[in-house]
């Protein structure tokens, strides 16, 4: 039997490769993605070594591109996007058209036709989702005013990434100037009518009838009680929606799986069926960077480095001057505006899918693809360092405020004064903690309100915050093993601390730091198999309840009782 097939060999090494480089990059406080780009690169053409099969890389970078949509459809918020709309959709609409018009002034110098200009700075001008959220996660600014404007200014971009995908293969013709070679207008008018024609059915089809199938088919298998087929159902709607759209409807898979993932976000599953799909979604998505860093030519930072350094400076300084700019005219302060620029400062998954579409198209050169995928990856790198950089600038301005800095704070009190917001610490004592508000979680706040004790939830899940806070719950939003974030839960004084969530490893992990900060707290932690309880007590769990012991004492319990009463 052989072995060694080119698909297996694509797969393994990729992800072994990503797994090695992405745990490095890790390390070094470098966003994985920059790791996976770069294992792309050591199985592509371009390095000597094992040289991945192309074409298979491409078919899996498909699914890793209807994943990656899915997931952004999966966590569209519109009540977000609203929330901010007053500066995000103008923002980033202006910040775009800034960063296109220097991409096409470098294409222009370059020798590139208007459609290669296009999009080679329509790709320069969207960010990376990914590398955007891990940095206000980290600096805890997700749930903050500025994390709130990124977000929502990301989300304006996403959506016009999405329309530019579905427009740019009816307009390839023109952008081309096919135009002007004997056809009239309405022969390019046409098919772009025609296409828009096709995405409205489409949208209208998933509305009408999506809206209602979707959360009824899911609601449906949900109540078989089979995790797995639950699974099954999700990738089946995501990948079946997308292949659909693509051959009913003839638009890409991209736009299909955004918007099965934007119907699903509306049904009360939307986060289970985030986190059973998120692992496979994860691998694809690894997979899709890994093909993209395939075809980067490492050489070019030799062999055109003044392009590659002004593409740089689009990604970092031109975009960033132009957010800074556009946040400062709309009356908010410096602090917000540079967190805003910093964000915005790379770029990532859709710039990868759209100059793949340009070069596939025609439209973009080679060239214009390995100066989007090198700038990419120098961006990426950058980010940590801009953030870092923001820190001390804001650090150092909130320590010594000059004279003009006092007077703008004066008028205008509620600038946040550093980019790290500290977390709010609790003044309850004698309290409860209970980490994790899910579906063990739900139940065992229900109980607790009902005895009238003292509590406060640790929780990262915005939904559930949110509900959190609608029930007048006190509530610290954030991972629980984050630094601080127990000291702000002042677990020193607390009654007790119940860790309910389903992640052993990560339970471990707040229970071993918990037990460092008060020897004699009593833990109660949830585990899944007799290796986590060992895991779990080993880091200072007092007690570990295992669900499937308990059901298992409970009916026979059950069942000794009725024996019993028939005797």
């Amino acid at each position: 039997m052989e072995h060694n097939t080119p698909l297996i060999s694509t797969v393994v090494v990729g992800l072994v490769l990503a797994f090695i480089l992405g745990t490095i990059a890790q390390r070094i406080r470098v966003s994985p993605l920059v790791g996976y780009l770069v294992a792309g690169v050591l199985m592509g053409p371009f390095t000597p070594g094992y040289v991945a099969d192309q074409n298979i890389a491409n078919e899996l970078a498909e699914i890793g591109i209807i994943l990656l949509m899915f997931g952004v459809g999966l966590h569209f918020s519109l009540k977000d996007l609203l929330s901010v709309k007053n500066i995000a959709i103008p923002g980033a609409i202006v910040q775009i058209g800034v960063a296109t018009l220097l991409g096409i002034g470098l294409g222009t110098a370059l020798g590139w036709p208007i459609g290669g200009g296009l999009v080679f700075g329509l790709a320069l001008s969207v960010a990376s989702t990914v590398v955007l959220l891990r940095a206000l996660q980290e600096r805890r600014l997700v749930d903050s005013e500025r994390g709130r404007i990124a977000i929502g200014w990301l989300i304006v971009e996403d959506l016009a990434m999405v329309l530019t995908l579905v427009l740019l293969p009816a307009l390839a013709g023109l952008l081309k100037g096919e135009a002007g070679n004997g056809a009239s207008l309405a022969d390019v008018a046409m098919p772009v009518l025609i296409t828009l024609g096709k995405v409205v059915g489409f949208v209208v089809f998933m509305l009408v009838v999506g809206r209602r199938l979707i959360p009824m088919l899911l609601h449906y298998v949900a109540h078989t009680g089979s995790r797995e087929l639950f699974r099954l159902a999700v990738f089946a709607i995501s990948l079946g929606v997308a292949f659909g759209a693509a051959i009913v409807f003839d638009v890409s898979f991209a736009l299909g799986a955004f918007f099965a993932g934007m119907i699903l976000s509306e049904s009360e599953l939307s986060q289970r069926a985030a986190n059973e799909t998120l692992p496979l979604r994860d691998a694809f998505a690894v997979l899709f960077f890994v093909s993209v860093g395939m075809l980067v030519d490492p050489a070019i930072i030799v062999r055109e480095p003044l392009p590659l350094l002004v593409t740089v400076l689009i990604i970092v300084g031109g975009k960033s001057l132009a957010a800074f700019g556009i946040v400062r005219m709309f009356g908010y302060p410096t602090s917000t505006a540079l967190t805003i620029s910093a964000s915005l400062a790379q770029i990532g998954e859709f710039s990868f899918i759209l100059v793949s579409l340009g070069v596939g198209l025609g439209l973009l050169p080679d060239r214009g693809r390995d100066l989007v995928l090198a700038g990419a990856i120098i961006s990426i790198m950058l980010n940590p360092l801009l953030f870092a950089l923001l820190d001390r600038i804001l650090a150092d301005r909130d320590a010594k405020p000059d004279a003009k800095a006092a007077a703008v704070a004066g008028r205008q009190s509620s600038a946040p004064a550093a980019p790290r917001v500290p977390l709010p610490a609790t003044t309850l004592t004698g309290h409860i903690v209970l980490v994790g508000h899910g579906r063990v979680g739900s139940v065992i706040s229900k109980a607790l309100q009902a005895a009238n004790a003292s509590m406060l939830v640790i929780e990262d899940t915005p939904g559930a915050v949110e509900r959190l806070h609608k029930e007048g719950i006190e509530v610290i939003t954030g991972n629980a093993a984050a630094p601080d974030m127990l000291q702000a839960a002042n677990i020193t004084a607390a009654r007790g601390l119940l860790v309910a969530i389903p992640d052993a490893f990560e339970g471990g992990q707040i229970v071993a730091k918990a037990r460092a900060l008060s020897p004699t707290l009593p833990i109660i932690a949830r585990a899944h198999s007799e290796e986590e309880i060992a895991h779990l007590r080993h880091h200072g769990a007092n007690v570990v309840i295992m669900g499937e012991q308990e059901i298992a004492k409970a009916m026979l319990a059950q069942i000794g009782a009725g024996a019993a009463a028939s005797a």
